[in-house]
């Protein structure tokens, strides 16, 4: 059922039935460390390089998140998902080694959010039963090709993030499973694109600030919803000053997202790591919704989750033109079933 321009009520079950998460040695370190399902010896893993460890990553997440819900191959009815390297390869290659059919998609690092949204219409409507919904990253693929080389040494701008080593697949299906907590989606919104006149490559938090508060105030406005319906509300990737400066923007719409609001990103690492601002990448929400989230919906402990990813939408091309970055984020409202 749509409500308003941009929202979608999932008046059908949807429910996340199996989830996997693997990141790099870094991201093991960091704040959700305990909860990843999988958390690699460095970079390659096995590979020569790294964009062949992305695509590993990807894939393996994908196969162990089919294991996880107890459904084998031949049950998932689309693979759907996307990353960050140029026509998304890590993805494609990924999934030419699984027999279903593949829906490759690219929103940035606002991709899973836009894969959860579309994979729940398809199921809610029957034209699908079981899809995966998977992103993936890798720092050292995103450096050399969004900006420079790592034997370079670059130093890092006050306002840059990092790129997270990582992949997370969530899998829906039309059924629960049987055993499990039943964790379902319940509504999505999908965004538009913003562009605030930001051309710095390197502050992406202040470029995706604006698509977030654009798409959450869609969300809160077309359903007649608060943010304090929720019990957390998790946007993907703005990292510290762009979450601080989306509250600033939601409070001057009267709509402040008070405690209950945490960024991936700003999260992701620990102080100590020196990550600047904080996490970025397709695979930072993914891999925190895919691991600490969806452990604190299966609990209990969170009821009702609004997941926001966020993505700056420019190519290594852009800067160079002199152009600003558009950006865009998708909102997916996921309960928690009694």
């Amino acid at each position: 059922m749509k409500i308003g321009k941009q929202t979608y009520l999932i008046d059908k079950p949807v429910y996340i039935v199996g989830n996997f998460s693997i990141v790099g040695p870094k991201e093991g370190e960091g704040s959700f460390g305990k909860y990843f399902g999988l958390v690699l010896n460095n970079d390659l893993w096995g590979e020569k390089s790294f964009e062949k460890c992305e695509i590993k990553m990807h894939r393996e997440t994908i196969l162990r998140a089919i294991y996880s819900s107890g459904l084998n191959e031949n049950q998932i009815d689309a693979v759907m998902g996307g990353d960050l390297l140029n026509q998304i390869i890590a993805t494609n290659f990924a999934a030419k080694d699984i027999d279903s059919i593949y829906l490759g998609i690219y929103g940035a690092c606002s991709t899973f959010g836009e894969a959860l949204g579309l994979a729940s219409l398809l199921i809610a409507t029957e034209q699908m039963k079981t899809i995966t919904c998977s992103t993936s990253s890798h720092f050292s693929s995103a450096e050399r090709q969004y900006r420079f080389p790592l034997e370079l040494g670059n130093q890092r701008t006050p306002t840059a993030q990092w790129t997270v080593t990582g992949a997370g697949c969530s899998v829906l299906s039309a059924e629960p499973r049987a055993e499990q907590p039943k964790v379902k989606i319940t509504a999505v919104t999908f965004g538009k694109v913003t562009d605030y006149g930001i051309d710095d490559e390197n502050n992406m938090g202040a470029a995706m600030a604006p698509a977030a508060a654009s798409t959450l105030i869609a969300h809160f406005k077309e359903l007649d919803r608060s943010p304090a319906y929720y019990d957390a509300i998790w946007t993907g990737d703005l990292g510290k000053f762009g979450a601080g400066l989306l509250n600033y923007i939601m409070s001057s719409d009267n709509l402040p997202l008070s405690d209950t609001h945490h960024d991936a990103g700003a999260e992701y690492y620990r102080a100590n790591q020196h990550p600047v601002q904080g996490g970025s990448g397709a695979g930072c929400s993914s891999t925190v919704f895919n691991s600490y989230l969806i452990d604190k919906l299966r609990k209990r402990e969170i009821k009702r989750l609004l997941l926001c990813p966020t993505g700056a939408l420019l190519s290594k091309y852009t800067p160079l033109q002199g152009a600003t970055v558009p950006a865009i984020a998708h909102a997916v409202a996921i309960e928690a079933e009694d």
